[in-house]
């Protein structure tokens, strides 16, 4: 019995390798070798898999091409809101009479250290527009035309802080001037010393303006100051979008009725003596 375990020890690993070997083979027969291509492959994508999550991602060419659709998809965005503002001002200006249409115009310039003084406009001379030209925008008043070239404007903004307006309180008919403050708010300064007004009154140009034709609207009572001196003032809200002006609308200067009476006399003949 000692002689068999011996005999077991010494040679039982060697018996035991040629067993494994043999049915290996036996298997790998039986199989074709799919069961050792089934354990290749889980071995082998244990450890590609790994690796293709480390190369994810697009490709140059992909890049390239998303690269191309973002641009054409911001075009077309951009596309579409010039052909809503453009609609947009487009309706505006039906609703004026025929003979009193505004010209269309589009900012083109404004300077960062200007900003809420002037703007530069596509339209000049060349489209009837001339000094003194009232702009408008969705809102109400902009500002008014100071100087002209063949092609071009510049608009002093009722948000400069030279811009004076003759203005009214649309509900009790208290009248001021409002004066820039280089900002999205004015200052109006009452002619009263005590106005009827009160926060969320709507505010309007003047019929005593020379420059502006009258009940164009230009903003809301914010707030009040009743014991400045020496006049009242309140803080204004501005309705049209000074600080993100695009589109905008130029009309002639107003007729005062001094002109027109100037103009009424100077054509009547005059009787010879």
């Amino acid at each position: 019995m000692f002689t068999v375990r011996r005999w077991w020890e010494r040679k039982g690993l060697q018996l035991g390798l040629l067993a494994l070997v043999v049915g290996s083979a036996w298997i790998l027969r039986q199989t074709q070798g799919s069961l050792l291509l089934e354990v290749y492959q889980g071995i082998s994508e244990g450890i590609t898999r790994p690796l293709q999550m480390l190369q994810t991602g697009p490709s140059p060419e992909e890049r390239l091409q998303d690269a191309r659709v973002l641009e054409l998809k911001t075009r077309v965005e951009d596309l579409e809101t010039q052909n809503q503002k453009l609609q947009n001002l487009l309706g505006y200006v039906q609703k004026e009479p025929p003979q009193s249409r505004p010209i269309p115009a589009r900012v083109v310039g404004r300077s960062a250290d200007n900003w809420w003084q002037q703007v530069t406009l596509n339209r000049g001379a060349n489209a009837g527009i001339q000094s003194g030209f009232v702009v408008k925008a969705e809102g109400g008043l902009v500002g008014l035309v100071e100087d002209v070239t063949p092609n071009t404007s510049r608009v002093l903004l009722i948000s400069d802080l030279k811009s004076q307006v003759g203005v009214s309180i649309s509900r009790t008919g208290a009248k001021g001037v409002l004066r820039g403050d280089g900002s999205a708010e004015g200052v109006l300064e009452f002619y009263e010393k005590v106005p009827n007004v009160k926060p969320g009154d709507l505010v309007s140009t003047s019929t005593y303006s020379q420059k502006f034709p009258s009940g164009v609207a230009i903003g809301q009572v914010k707030s009040l100051d009743l014991k400045k001196l020496p006049a009242s003032i309140a803080k204004i809200e501005l309705f049209p979008p000074i600080r993100s002006l695009d589109w905008v609308s130029v009309y002639p200067k107003p007729v005062t009725p001094d002109v027109e009476t100037q103009k009424s006399a100077s054509d009547v003949p005059q009787k010879s003596k």
